[in-house]
């Protein structure tokens, strides 16, 4: 799972609350209606479609060409890809459980609550 930089970020967070497909264009006006505290400078359609494309090459986005100009939508949900985030990281650790440990470790009572009740231990 690639990591993604701040403006992909930012394109993946709009995406995810945008369910319906949008437009390069309408992505920047909304980009451009966010504080951002890396740049104040306009942000160009090109930039936004360079984003879009790079990810597209994630399997992040995908792109529909059915009408002109082109709308993108997010693959997966938000939680989905959280999911596949923690599920790499995990896999990388070479002692899974002392990770899971920590990890549970510093989860709140409602969380480990909601983990109880979603393996059936309620």
């Amino acid at each position: 799972m690639a990591t993604l930089g701040d403006l992909e970020r930012a394109v993946m967070d709009l995406l995810w609350e945008h369910p319906e497909a949008i437009t390069a264009n309408s992505l920047r006006d909304l980009l451009s209606g966010r504080p951002s505290a890396t740049d104040t400078r306009p942000l160009a359609v090109t930039t936004v479609l360079t984003v879009l494309s790079r990810l597209e090459k994630k399997a992040l986005v995908e792109r529909e060409r059915s009408s002109r100009p082109h709308r993108y939508r997010a693959v997966t949900s938000r939680a989905e890809h959280t999911a596949e985030l923690m599920l790499e990281v995990l896999g990388s650790a070479p002692d899974r459980e002392a990770v899971l440990a920590r990890f549970i470790g510093t989860v709140s009572e409602g969380e480990a609550a909601t983990l109880r009740k979603l393996l059936g231990h309620d």
